[in-house]
């Protein structure tokens, strides 16, 4: 999430992956996305890989050199992955292999595990559906929705009608693209801009607009303007009327302040 991520810092990660709660076919974004935050030094998935579910992460696997770790479901409707998971956290946590863990998850059972390990300090992040319960996502210092990962796909243009063809239709229309609306168009960012901007706005009315992107990280991990459509923090303040944006600095976010307008 550019412009809104904590202070730049170069982790050693540590990315576990429930294979039960995440999506093969986002793994590449995935693990660009946490490349981000640092260099992913343990790359593991858990799950039962006897059973048909977990094939469709074979090929993944191999491109991205993830280790694949074995767990056998015991009993029915107990999931031993989570458990196996939080062990192998617990012990790369303890022996200080790494500076920064990725859990990718939509499950609410990591959620102790995840607040335990930012207890020892270290950097914690998350990956999961837009349905992680809130609870897991505010255990960590930042939460990626997969959704936002997600490529869009594009409106394939609908086929002409017969009765169309004969007429010679009418290709004006039929070439004006669809507006691409945001997922959480109905949500509004106002509310927490508001409150960011209040905890770092300055005595001149102007506030930075990196430690505001900080303020909303404390206040949401999973907080991110793809959710309505922008892609930095700074498109989406310039698309409120609430805000106005002047930059002193083009190539850096210490150089763009905001202020909320009376």
């Amino acid at each position: 999430m550019t412009e809104t991520t904590m202070e730049s810092k170069d982790y050693k990660m540590a990315v576990l992956i429930d294979g039960d709660n995440a999506q093969a076919s986002l793994l590449p974004k995935m693990l660009a996305e946490i490349a981000k935050h640092g260099s992913l030094t343990i790359r593991r998935i858990y799950g039962d890989w006897t059973t048909s579910t977990m094939h469709s992460w074979k090929d993944a696997l191999h491109l991205h050199a993830v280790q694949p770790i074995q767990q056998f479901r015991y009993t029915v409707g107990k999931n031993a992955t989570d458990s196996a998971l939080i062990i192998d956290a617990m012990d790369i946590m303890h022996r200080k292999l790494v500076e920064g863990f990725c859990i990718v998850s939509s499950d609410s059972d990591y959620t102790r595990m995840a607040t335990r390990i930012r207890e020892e300090g270290f950097f914690v992040m998350g990956i999961g559906q837009k349905k992680t319960p809130k609870s897991f996502v505010n255990a960590c210092d930042l939460f990626i929705y997969t959704e936002n990962l997600a490529p869009t796909r594009a409106s394939k243009p609908r086929p002409e009608s017969q009765s169309q063809r004969g007429r010679g239709g009418n290709k004006k229309e039929e070439a004006q693209p669809q507006p691409q609306q945001s997922q959480y168009a109905g949500s509004d960012p106002m509310p927490l801009l508001r409150e960011a901007y209040e905890m770092v706005v300055q005595e001149n009315g102007w506030a930075n607009l990196g430690p505001m992107g900080k303020a909303l990280q404390q206040l949401d991990p999973g907080f991110d303007p793809r959710s309505f459509g922008q892609r930095q923090l700074s498109s989406l303040i310039k698309s409120l009327p609430d805000f106005e944006l002047r930059r002193s600095d083009e190539h850096s976010s210490a150089g763009v302040w905001v202020r909320l307008k009376e």
